[in-house]
């Protein structure tokens, strides 16, 4: 007889705090090392964007890891940056209590296929409205937006091209800055 084990958030709150991402998707349980400061560079670059664009356009909160996101019982995910307009807040809790209007995550080495794999589904399935795959050894962004049968990639911005989103009026985003630290 096989005893499947279906991962909880729950499950993640008794897990030794020693470093590593924990997340669950579909009740699977994915451990990865910390980030790399390449990695954590980025994310800071894309965040302080986001910080100047709700500076003079205050229609949402910008949040950046570790924070538990629980899309549902058995997907709790730590994207690297979500965005959640100002009408969605009440899911701004503890944790962030549902699905984010958009999600960033930055692609390495350890985390590639999972971010391309189980965790877009999961995204897709929880109702994510865009899903952003930042690429630092292609230098490009991925944009996903949600369609009828998941999610549809709806353009990818290379490094000489500038980031924008309908979800955004207004944003711009230069792929060279973020992938390359020139600001």
């Amino acid at each position: 007889m096989v005893i499947s084990t279906k991962f909880t958030h729950a499950d993640l709150l008794v897990m030794p705090e020693d470093g590593r991402q924990r997340e669950i998707v579909d009740g699977d349980l994915f451990v990865t090392p910390s980030p790399k400061f390449s990695h954590q560079a980025i994310s800071r670059r894309i965040c302080a964007a986001f910080l100047k664009y709700i500076d003079h356009h205050p229609i949402g909160e910008i949040i950046y890891a570790p924070l538990d996101v629980i899309l549902s019982e058995f997907d709790v995910v730590e994207p690297d940056l979500l965005f959640v307009l100002n009408e969605h807040r009440s899911i701004l809790r503890d944790w962030v209590r549902g699905a984010p209007d958009l999600v960033i995550e930055i692609l390495s080495a350890a985390t590639a296929a999972h971010d391309r794999g189980p965790k877009l589904k999961a995204y897709a399935r929880s109702g994510v409205t865009e899903y952003w795959i930042v690429d630092p050894e292609q230098r490009v962004v991925e944009i996903y937006r949600a369609g009828p049968e998941g999610y549809e990639l709806a353009h990818v911005f290379r490094e000489h091209e500038t980031v924008v989103s309908p979800l955004l009026p207004g944003f711009v985003l230069n792929v060279r800055e973020i992938s390359t630290g020139n600001q």
